[in-house]
């Protein structure tokens, strides 16, 4: 079976800001047709959990208290890129509107829920080393897209 990365949040982990995990059902069809890798990029380049909510304003990222907390969402992308290219990833699954995994659409640093569109740091470094990236939005698509339906 060919690796597939997700972020961990989709498989239920509690490594979102909330300490919570986000487990989806579609996910388990993946399950069937794919080696679900997992890692967090947030976790990865040291950040706590739980921790103060971020949102991507322009190249930056900031936590709602203000902090800037880029380096740390760089360092994680960085890891989890090596990590996926380590275990020769066909593509990833990410949580859409995150700051490190949005593939289609980001907060836009408001901290009002406001979405515009945009990438996270994760997801960009992700395509930039040639590893698709789709959404868990998307997993329909994917399914169809591999010829897994």
């Amino acid at each position: 079976m060919e690796n597939i990365l997700v972020s961990s949040c989709l498989i239920g982990a509690p490594c979102r800001y909330d300490g919570t995990g986000c487990l989806t059902d579609k996910l388990q069809i993946l399950m069937k047709h794919f080696n679900l890798v997992s890692a967090c990029a947030e976790c990865m380049g040291g950040l706590p959990t739980p921790r103060t909510p971020s949102e991507r304003v322009g190249n930056k990222i900031l936590a709602k208290d203000g902090k800037d907390v880029t380096l740390e969402f760089h360092r994680g992308a960085d890891r989890v890129v090596e990590f996926a290219k380590s275990t020769k990833c066909k593509f990833a699954i990410l949580k859409e509107k995150s700051p490190s995994c949005g593939t289609q659409k980001v907060y836009d640093g408001s901290f009002t829920g406001k979405v515009v569109p945009g990438q996270g740091v994760l997801a960009e470094k992700l395509r930039a080393n040639g590893i698709e990236c789709y959404s868990d939005e998307q997993i329909d698509e994917v399914l169809k897209i591999y010829k897994k339906l």
